[in-house]
């Protein structure tokens, strides 16, 4: 893989995930865009992106994130997931380019403050909002989730050549019933399923968060420990480790 970046950030702070814990999180800005295949192997690396800039976790002391992906032939949705797909059948999902509007602003602020994600009082403005999510150095696209003429969600997903990230989702706390976060991954799946996609990557898993604890309830799922992709089959089904071939990242 050939790219070039530049080191911008890298001291530890505060870990997000586990309190009482210091994280190392080295931010990357990404001189050039990456290619589609240059964006498959940087997920496979266990890379994030936020804005411009790449980063995966580099803690001294801790190994609790693990990146997590979802083998999107071979996924089945259990029968709780199923029912969130019937539960959302009139939600209407349109797709396109990631842009800003003050609608999808207010609503990111609304779903922070109100699910209490927020670490402090301050809204996210529209440079923050184009920063992280509409300036890329990947291609990046949105799922917007309307109820009629209303905008209920938004899902904001980075694009390789054969594998989607699902960089964030935010959605109105007023339909938290709809369960749309869980919808938003299960339809994202099914979509990257329908474009002949092979992995869908979900951020980060760590066992003991429960706002990450939640992405392991997906099977097959695939998780990047020490290294080496890991297959977890079901809750009881022992891991296996994943044996790569082909293009970089593609596993059995």
């Amino acid at each position: 893989m050939t790219r070039t970046e530049r080191l911008v950030h890298d001291e530890e702070e505060p870990c997000p995930y586990r309190p009482g814990q210091e994280a190392r999180m080295p931010l990357r800005w990404q001189l050039l865009p990456l290619s589609p295949e240059d964006t498959d192997a940087s997920l496979a690396e266990g890379d994030r992106r936020v804005g411009h800039m790449l980063y995966r976790t580099a803690c001294r002391s801790c190994r609790a994130c693990e990146p997590i992906r979802i083998p999107v032939r071979d996924f089945r949705p259990s029968r709780s997931q199923r029912r969130v797909i019937r539960r959302n059948r009139d939600v209407r999902v349109e797709i396109g380019p990631a842009t800003f509007s003050e609608e999808k602003l207010a609503l990111y602020n609304r779903h922070k403050r109100e699910r209490g994600l927020a670490t402090d009082d301050r809204p996210m403005t529209e440079r923050g909002y184009r920063g992280w999510f509409v300036e890329s150095c990947v291609e990046t696209v949105e799922m917007r989730y309307l109820l009629g003429d209303r905008l209920v969600g938004v899902g904001i997903l980075d694009l390789g050549r054969l594998d989607a990230s699902s960089v964030y989702f935010f959605f109105d706390p007023d339909e938290s019933r709809r369960s749309l976060g869980v919808y938003s991954v299960l339809l994202e799946t099914a979509w990257l399923r329908r474009q002949g996609g092979r992995h869908h990557y979900l951020g980060l898993y760590v066992a003991d968060c429960a706002p990450l604890a939640y992405k392991a309830r997906y099977f097959p799922h695939e998780r990047l420990i020490d290294g080496r992709w890991w297959r977890f089959d079901s809750p009881d089904a022992a891991p296996r480790p994943v044996e790569a071939r082909g293009d970089a990242g593609e596993a059995s």
